[in-house]
């Protein structure tokens, strides 16, 4: 499995970006699967759903299943966060893992930087970043692709992907 990242602020378009690059992938006979860091609590469950009760019962894990998908949610119940590696490990086997967030994770990533959004670029202090996509011009000497451009973003993504080491 390989593993590349991207990195950016908040609203500056990393899930917009991944939802257009992953069909690209697919096309091409690649399995793709995800990572996504979440910085708050998040739930994917609904109130008043068996499920749901099933947690807030106590269960430390509840995996739901049919027909079409499963799902497994895991409460920590005080234990600490996964680290990116837990979380790879826990995957089902794959060719390439797309990590959004996990921003000081060592591994390869793509910024991606709009200057609407009023932060700092991260490349200068990370240097996992290998590249940037923006829509507004950067300087730096990490190559820079304009954020719509899909497939010059994909291109570079698989190129870095098979000079990785597994």
């Amino acid at each position: 499995m390989q593993v590349f990242g991207f990195a950016g602020w908040s609203g500056s378009g990393k899930t917009t970006l991944i939802e257009r690059l992953v069909p690209l992938f697919v096309a091409q006979g690649i399995t793709v699967s995800l990572i996504k860091h979440a910085h708050h609590e998040f739930d994917i469950d609904q109130p008043g759903k068996d499920s749901y009760r099933h947690r807030q019962a106590g269960c430390k894990e509840v995996l739901v299943t049919s027909d079409v998908r499963w799902a497994l949610m895991h409460e920590l119940r005080g234990g600490r966060e996964l680290a990116l590696s837990d979380a790879l490990r826990r995957l089902s086997p794959c060719d390439l893992a797309l990590v959004e967030g996990f921003k000081t994770a060592a591994i390869p990533k793509l910024e991606v930087y709009r200057a609407s959004v009023g932060k700092p670029l991260l490349h200068s202090g990370d240097g996992n970043i290998v590249a940037v996509a923006s829509d507004a011009p950067v300087d730096t000497t990490l190559p820079v692709f304009e954020i719509k451009d899909i497939s010059a973003i994909a291109a570079f993504i698989l190129k870095a992907r098979s000079s990785a080491v597994p």
